[in-house]
């Protein structure tokens, strides 16, 4: 989500300080590995807004052949897999960033309506009408791209 390896490493290490002061506060009602994520995901939140800037959701991860989207696209017997992330890739960059980030959150991590409103500081109503107008322009962007190809 960074796009940039030293703010990761320093989101990665401002997370696991925030999750060992917070583990006291940690109840079970879900997995470890969601409530780090959150954290995680919280951190580079924060980070961006401290720092004035919204960074672009790292695409770039998808085109990776290491990456787990595209082993996952192979596995599958996607033969284009590359064409098709690369479509992919750049449908979402072009999205609005608001609603690039309702997409990625809620896609590709799985977060709920309020979660993901919650982390954004936006109404539910909002993150719901936002994901909606991010896959209606992903679908559209596709099926172009899907035609002009």
């Amino acid at each position: 989500m960074t796009r940039e390896r030293d703010m990761a490493e320093d989101c990665s290490q401002l997370t696991f300080i925030h999750a060992w002061r917070s583990l006291p506060t940690f109840e079970g009602r879900s997995a470890f590995a969601s409530w780090l994520h959150r954290i995680a995901v919280n951190q580079v939140l924060s980070h961006k807004r401290s720092r004035k800037s919204w960074l672009e959701f790292d695409t770039d991860a998808l085109l990776d052949e290491s990456s787990e989207a595209y082993i996952e696209a192979v596995a599958h017997g996607a033969s284009e897999a590359r064409n098709d992330l690369i479509d992919v890739e750049r449908a979402l960059a072009r999205l609005p960033e608001g609603a690039r980030y309702v997409v990625v959150l809620q896609t590709v991590y799985g977060y709920s309506h309020e979660e993901v409103a919650d982390m954004l500081g936006i109404a539910v109503g909002t993150c719901k009408a936002q994901l909606h107008r991010g896959r209606r322009l992903l679908r559209e962007r596709l099926n172009l791209a899907a035609e002009n190809s």
